[in-house]
């Protein structure tokens, strides 16, 4: 059974940066797809970036293309760890980000949440102008 826990939530000015950590754990597979997600205030979820663990290809929302950069991380310890480095941010990145994974998927329908076998609990982003 996959966990995944975020971290690296916060307030921060607008122009601010902020970096969430998804820690995974139980993966049967060891490449999968791992996905970040948000949902604002009275927003319905939607999707902020990918990737596919096999080979670093990366997928990423239009709004947020240039500004977020998602990675995995190569330490051997936290090799299951993905982070979601956000730079310039905007009072309408504030929103709770959720970590989620599709085992063994190319990633190659990131954005259907349907397909996310697996949820982290959220972590709140707010930003303020």
């Amino acid at each position: 059974q996959v966990q995944l826990v975020e971290s690296g939530g916060g307030s921060v000015q607008a122009g601010g940066s902020l970096r969430l950590s998804c820690a995974a754990s139980g993966f049967t597979y060891s490449s999968n797809c791992v996905a970040w997600f948000r949902q604002g205030p009275g927003q319905k979820r939607e999707e902020v970036a990918a990737i596919y663990t096999g080979g670093s290809k990366t997928y990423y929302h239009g709004s947020v293309k240039g500004r977020f950069t998602i990675s995995q991380d190569n330490t051997r310890s936290l090799k299951n760890t993905v982070h979601l480095q956000m730079n310039n941010l905007k009072p309408e990145d504030t929103a709770m980000y959720y970590c989620a994974a599709d085992e063994a998927s190319l990633c190659n329908n990131w954005t259907w949440q349907p397909d996310y076998d697996s949820w982290g609990q959220g972590t709140q982003v707010t930003v303020s102008s």
